[in-house]
């Protein structure tokens, strides 16, 4: 038996103690410190069909402990690791991270860095691994002293990890958020600018003024309809979320006429050589004050209530669930 978050149909969610299998082929059991407040955990918490795919679940994306048995088997960890996993169907189609104890596939696994402490892993978690994939595949395409580069979504998790990863590499950074009480917040973490997420969320025009080098968008929607339009010849944008909409109202106008790319970013499924190089990157480029001033941390109580403030939108920055409390 753990400790958990349980989410189930037939009930509320509540804070309850649920089986726990021992590791089978493949499988880790991990002692968990830490966990995280992502969309995906509050779509969890209200039971959203294309997250909860299992009934009961116990959400949490992410998981930040200490390997404390192995299942049969070759396993890249060993007893004792400390390590951080983000998605790998945890928290959708298994039991997640807001437990006390997790069984989770031991082949996507991460040994964390000496420098990172599971506090700062949980904070940086899957918005900021994610953001972590945006930068990589950006940096592909766009340099330093290319041009400005757009965060939308910038008070959320990906984006406020995402402005201060691409301030790190030199990168001038316009944040647009919704929430401009955020302001001064959005420019420590190394915004230059910071426009208000209106002048982009409205359906426009297929070709707008050249103005980005390149852009991380959690958005979607007309939103990223609209930065594709307003990027560079030769630019890129990574989409990495739907907060406004899964839909992309836009045409090839961009892509045959500025040769913009768009780069689809996916955490859950990420192979373990991109995993380890992200949290290798993670370990140099982030800032821990940077992001220590944009996290909380929480109880599981209390990451119930939270959930639904992360999927409104009302969260800014990272929240940090203690597993040890």
């Amino acid at each position: 038996m753990t400790r958990a978050v349980v989410v189930s149909s037939s009930a509320p969610p509540t804070v309850a103690d649920v089986d726990l299998a021992d590791p089978t082929e493949g499988e880790a059991l991990v002692d968990v410190t830490y966990s995280s407040v992502n969309y995906k955990d509050g779509l969890a918490l209200a039971r959203n069909p294309g997250v909860a795919r299992v009934d009961p679940l116990v959400p949490g994306i992410d998981v930040v402990g200490t390997v404390s048995a192995l299942g049969p088997g070759v396993h890249d960890v060993a007893i004792g690791d400390r390590i951080v996993l983000n998605g790998a169907g945890l928290g959708e189609t298994r039991h997640g991270g807001w437990a006390q104890h997790a069984v989770v596939p031991s082949g996507s696994l991460v040994v964390l860095p000496d420098t990172i402490e599971d506090s700062f892993a949980a904070a940086i978690g899957t918005a900021g691994f994610t953001a972590m994939l945006s930068v990589l595949a950006l940096e592909r395409f766009v340099a330093p002293d290319a041009g400005p580069v757009l965060v939308t979504g910038a008070s959320g998790g990906v984006g406020t990890v995402a402005i201060a990863l691409l301030a790190a590499r030199g990168h001038r950074v316009t944040a647009s958020t919704g929430r401009s009480a955020n302001e001064a917040s959005l420019r420590r973490l190394g915004a230059t600018e910071v426009v208000d997420r209106s002048a982009l969320s409205e359906p426009g025009k297929p070709m707008q003024r050249a103005t980005w080098a390149g852009a991380v968008d959690s958005v979607g929607g007309a939103t990223l309809a609209n930065v594709l339009a307003g990027t560079r010849w030769g630019g890129a944008v990574t989409a990495c979320g739907l907060a406004q909409d899964s839909a992309l109202p836009t045409t090839v106008l961009p892509f045959i006429l500025r040769a913009v790319s768009l780069l689809g970013i996916n955490s859950v499924d990420a192979p373990l050589e991109l995993r380890r190089r992200a949290w290798e990157r993670l370990a140099t480029d982030l800032d821990p004050a940077l992001l220590a001033g944009v996290t909380r941390t929480i109880t599981p109580e209390q990451a119930i209530a939270v959930g639904a403030d992360v999927v409104a939108g009302r969260v800014h920055g990272r929240t940090v669930v203690d597993l040890r409390r």
